[in-house]
């Protein structure tokens, strides 16, 4: 039986609360310990390096990609399990997505949100069907899931966009949700 694949998308910073970097490297331990392999960003810092640095001390393979012009940036992380290196930013999107069997978005920034919405455009012109959920530590993602819901009031998407991600408070509701959604 293959080994699930659960694709992390996260921040390149720590945030303000110290409850996101608790939540990332109980997401790395979580993956771990239920024996999936980590595909990520590839960074060593921020939020990214706490889940992978957490994953890869509890024995979880780890799966890295980064583009080239982010390496010295992002730290690439060149212990990992796999680490590829790609020329751009949409081919790290892909190859990260190609895989993985499902998405968790912890707290994070520009690029995080860009991850997540190709994935949900994706999800809702047919190209997927992988599960997609968001950890909302400590509401950070209360915003986020209040425009998605203006999005649908004001008529740009339909109520299926709902359904095409699940909000979950945090790392342990994450966990459990992926359990069920894998089985």
């Amino acid at each position: 039986m293959r080994t699930a694949s659960i694709c992390v998308y996260c921040g390149s910073r720590t945030g303000d609360d110290p409850a996101f970097m608790e939540e990332a490297t109980a997401m790395g331990t979580a993956i771990a310990s239920e024996g999936w392999r980590l595909v990520y960003g590839a960074g060593d810092v921020g939020l990214m390096g706490a889940v992978a640095r957490a994953a890869q001390t509890a024995g979880a393979e780890t799966f890295g990609v980064i583009p080239q012009h982010l390496v010295n940036w992002e730290v690439g992380k060149t212990d990992l399990t796999s680490y590829v290196v790609t020329e751009t930013m949409h081919e790290r999107k892909k190859v990260m997505f190609m895989n993985c069997d499902a998405v968790v978005v912890l707290p994070g920034g520009a690029g995080s949100l860009d991850e997540l919405f190709e994935v949900l455009t994706w999800r809702q012109l047919g190209l997927h069907e992988k599960p997609v959920f968001l950890v909302n530590t400590n509401g950070y993602w209360d915003p986020l899931l209040a425009l998605l819901q203006h999005v649908t009031d004001r008529g740009f998407a339909g109520d299926s966009l709902h359904g095409y991600y699940t909000a979950v408070p945090d790392t342990g509701a994450a966990r459990n949700a992926l359990r069920a959604a894998l089985s």
